[in-house]
């Protein structure tokens, strides 16, 4: 069992003490002896030599006793000092060891420099923060590395319709391209796209940094999931997938409309491209304890295990999906905050790759009860 700091720091007061009461001790009852003799044989060679023990005075005997005790105490308590100051520095600079490695850890974070680590020392407390002091260094080097990705993938995302725009417009001052409804339409599309992702990346930014334009109003969980299933149906008869809804039981929350309508709307608009024709794709609205779920799930391309919490990360796309699906790549991102800014939650499950996945919206239920 490790022993606690403060524990320590009282062991290592008491060796302190114990190291100098116990150099002054041995002092002083080594030399008080000696020097007594010494001021005794002093006085008695002033005195005459031929005065005895005998014939001394207790004046004589008492002023020898006090000088040698006096200069034994002094001896014994510089000696005890140093003696003191060794330990004391000794236990001191085993202490300091870790808060030194954590302070210059911490400069190397102020740096911008997040490789560095603190040993982990055997004290509990300092252990702790050592673990803490790492942790955050892991921490803020992970949002680091998101934040370089997440420019790279932004001037990715960007690329490509700038890329497309400025062919076509190239095309059109070189008259490769007529300048013909079909390409103002390619035109007109790019741009939508470029507008869809500055629009996306607005959100994420309020989405996590919690200011989220929400009017929450009493809703059916239940009724907001059978609207959005009925406006994207047409949508999946045309791929020839088969939507079921079952949302029958009423699901009273409190929440904003339009965005838990725009959750649902992503969910299910991801569940038609992870699903080939002929599959199926099943949203449920159901209770679960004091809180409403709507769970879209489909018989597509499914997730692997390391996939089910990465697919909430910006601009990830699962290996083999196609990097142009017409969404920006941020909208789970989007969905997950617009539920977490509404005190629930979306989690994702899946058998595997290639046997469908889920993914459910937890909310908290609003209180029915009216009694005052």
């Amino acid at each position: 069992m490790k022993m606690r700091l403060p524990l320590r720091l009282f062991i290592s007061y008491a060796v302190v003490a114990l190291v100098g009461g116990g150099v002054a001790y041995l002092t002083v009852s080594l030399l008080a002896p000696r020097l007594f003799e010494d001021r005794l044989g002093m006085m008695m060679d002033t005195a005459g030599n031929g005065m005895s023990m005998g014939s001394m005075d207790a004046t004589t005997v008492r002023s020898a006793f006090l000088s040698s005790l006096t200069t034994s105490l002094i001896v014994g308590v510089l000696a005890s000092l140093v003696a003191a100051g060794f330990v004391a520095a000794a236990v001191t600079g085993r202490l300091l060891r870790p808060l030194n490695a954590v302070r210059a850890a911490t400069k190397l974070i102020a740096a911008g420099k997040y490789g560095g680590r603190v040993p982990v020392p055997s004290e509990p407390e300092l252990a702790a923060l050592a673990t803490d002091v790492n942790t955050l260094a892991r921490a803020l080097a992970d949002t680091e590395s998101r934040r370089t990705r997440l420019l790279g993938e932004v001037a990715h995302e960007m690329r490509t319709p700038l890329t497309v725009l400025d062919g076509y417009v190239e095309g059109l001052i070189d008259g490769v391209f007529t300048a013909s409804p079909e390409t103002f339409g390619s035109l007109s599309e790019e741009l939508r796209r470029l507008h869809r992702l500055s629009d996306d990346l607005s959100s994420l930014s309020r989405a996590q940094e919690q200011r989220l334009d929400l009017h929450p109003v009493n809703a059916d969980l239940a009724d907001l999931a059978r609207r959005v299933a009925a406006r994207l149906s047409p949508q999946f008869e045309d791929s020839n997938i088969t939507l079921n809804t079952v949302a029958d039981t009423a699901l009273p929350v409190q929440v904003d409309p339009d965005r838990i309508t725009q959750v649902l709307t992503n969910l299910l608009g991801n569940a038609l491209h992870a699903t080939p024709a002929g599959g199926t794709v099943t949203i449920t609205a159901r209770g679960a304890d004091d809180s409403g779920e709507v769970v879209v799930s489909d018989t597509g391309a499914g997730l692997a295990e390391e996939d089910r919490e990465r697919v909430f990360e910006r601009f990830y796309r699962v290996p083999g999906q196609s990097r142009r699906s017409g969404g920006s790549g941020i909208g789970l991102t989007i969905a997950r905050e617009i539920a977490r800014g509404h005190g629930g939650d979306i989690t994702a499950s899946s058998a595997g790759r290639g046997q469908g996945a889920s993914f459910a919206v937890n909310l908290p239920l609003r209180s029915t009860d009216k009694s005052v």
